[in-house]
């Protein structure tokens, strides 16, 4: 016969709560080993607490050509500036392939409007090249707002829209050029072992397409790139070697790059969502380079 005694509901819930912590504590221990402790999204960030912003990777992909064609260029951080503004605003720095009537691209070139034909606008570097072409004839372009410069070249029906987007683009194009060192970093996810062990191709190519001038050489178990070639010379090495440094970065999820070191400092990809700039120690990979020297591995 049954028993009649009635269920205790403590002892119920107890159970359930020991299980509960049984659980967690199990997924804490795991996530301890496979360094899943914290989640964070991806991205790269430029700027310094309470003043930053950040970019999607793929927004930071297009940003990063088109501040390596102003380095090429020998262009002023102001004119990357406008540029980064610009293309925030006609696109949110995505090559579209569709656009208000015929506006294609990064910075939404209209074909109609001289701008090219539809295939070589929705190339970044074309279009970013065209973008740059018009703006260096604009007389004192770099004294003028972000607003009236952008308008000049882009003439568009909503001319006091770019300025929403100076701040992010004056953090990023201090930090690209040079002028705000150690202040951008890219948080990303683990890089897959198929895109690790191709790093040095991918590297060699996107740097031929980016930054013609430069070129990376291996050396022992990473790749070295000298900035110096950059046409500012050995005194402005340090600068050129932190624009380098943070152009790998905001390539390494196309690159799989894992380690950058310059002038003294590193980057870890593997630091997740706490990847930032700190003191390479003694004996450390980088430690010895010259200034402007870049290291990738």
């Amino acid at each position: 016969m049954p028993s009649s005694r009635p269920r205790r509901p403590g002892r119920t819930l107890a159970t359930l709560i020991v299980v509960a912590l049984l659980v967690a504590g199990g997924l804490l221990a795991w996530n301890k080993v496979t360094g899943a402790e914290r989640s964070f999204t991806a991205r790269c960030v430029a700027g310094t607490d309470g003043d930053a912003a950040a970019l999607t990777l793929e927004q930071s992909d297009i940003a990063a050509l088109i501040g390596a064609i102003a380095l090429e260029r020998e262009l002023p951080a102001r004119a990357l500036t406008i540029a980064i503004a610009t293309a925030m605003q006609e696109s949110r720095l995505r090559n579209l392939d569709y656009g208000d009537r015929d506006s294609l691209g990064v910075f939404q070139q209209r074909p109609s409007q001289d701008w090219g034909t539809a295939e070589q606008v929705m190339d970044p570097y074309y279009a970013t090249n065209a973008f740059f072409d018009v703006l260096v004839t604009i007389e004192g372009y770099r004294d003028l707002e972000v607003t009236d410069a952008a308008q000049r070249v882009q003439r568009s029906a909503f001319p006091n829209a770019y300025a929403q987007h100076e701040s992010l683009a004056r953090l990023f194009a201090s930090a690209m050029s040079g002028y705000s060192p150690g202040t951008l970093t890219c948080r990303l996810p683990a890089v897959d072992p198929e895109t690790a062990s191709g790093l040095g191709d991918r590297l060699v190519e996107r740097l031929a397409l980016d930054l013609p001038s430069l070129a990376a050489q291996a050396d022992s178990e990473r790749w070295v790139i000298s900035a110096v070639a950059l046409g500012a010379g050995d005194r402005h090495a340090e600068r050129m070697g932190w624009a380098v440094a943070t152009w790998v970065l905001m390539t390494a999820e196309h690159t799989g790059a894992s380690v950058v070191t310059v002038n003294g400092q590193v980057w870890q990809r593997a630091d997740g969502a706490e990847a930032s700039w700190r003191p390479l120690a003694e004996g450390e990979p980088g430690y010895d380079d010259a200034a402007g020297v870049v290291g990738v591995r």
